[in-house]
């Protein structure tokens, strides 16, 4: 799936850059001689399910889910059918402590892209079973540009930042309209210092409707 409107209008500048090239070239190489995920129809399911007019609030995730059949191209999100990940059990502890939404019983965040956030992993693929496998191939430059993107939006816009790597992207958000809402990485290691109890959720709706905004509808049916 190829990136399409506003979205393929502001990061055409990075596709004509010698790194995105040769990014690209070393993804098709893997997917023709290596297991990668997500699917490759599936690598900018983030910008084709939130267009960039849509975005009202951003969620930051490492790099994709590298057991079969999980990654999806939304960060965190897996399919129906998949057993939901330890951090995505940990995030939905917290929406139902946060909000009182009832617990889901799959792990698809579709929901959530279609309500306006942007799910988006720093880096786009991953080999089975090798976490971090494509970290330092030229994603990490291409979803700054994306962030970039985001920050020069000139309308709210909430940044939810989770663990070390995504907090790190505070230093490319500059505007004064957009609220940044960080704390440790929901995973099991790190939940419990300081995840559970940040109110990610109602921290987002209550920005966006002291901006005059819809707050986004979090429940997952």
């Amino acid at each position: 799936m190829a990136i399409t409107g506003a979205w393929e209008s502001a990061l055409k500048p990075e596709f004509a850059k010698p790194y995105y090239a040769k990014l690209y070239k070393t993804v098709l190489n893997e997917y023709r001689t290596q297991t990668i995920y997500p699917p490759s129809g599936d690598i900018f399911n983030a910008f084709a399910f939130t267009p960039l007019e849509n975005v009202r609030a951003v969620i930051l995730g490492q790099d994709p889910y590298h057991g079969p059949g999980q990654a999806n191209g939304l960060c965190f999100s897996v399919h129906k059918g998949i057993r939901i990940p330890p951090s995505l059990v940990n995030i939905y502890k917290e929406l139902n402590a946060d909000l009182g939404c009832p617990i889901p019983n799959h792990g698809d965040l579709t929901k959530w892209a279609k309500e306006g956030v942007l799910l988006l992993n720093t880096v786009l693929t991953v080999r089975a079973h090798e976490a971090n496998s494509h970290r330092n191939i030229g994603w990490e430059e291409f979803t700054d540009a994306a962030i970039r993107v985001l920050a020069d939006q000139d309308r709210p816009m909430v940044f939810i930042l989770w663990g070390t790597p995504a907090r790190r992207k505070k230093a490319l958000i500059h505007n004064p309209k957009h609220l940044i809402v960080e704390s440790p990485h929901p995973s099991p290691f790190s939940a419990s210092g300081g995840f559970f109890g940040s109110r990610p959720f109602s921290k987002t709706n209550d920005y966006l409707v002291s901006c005059g905004l819809q707050p986004i509808d979090w429940m997952i049916e």
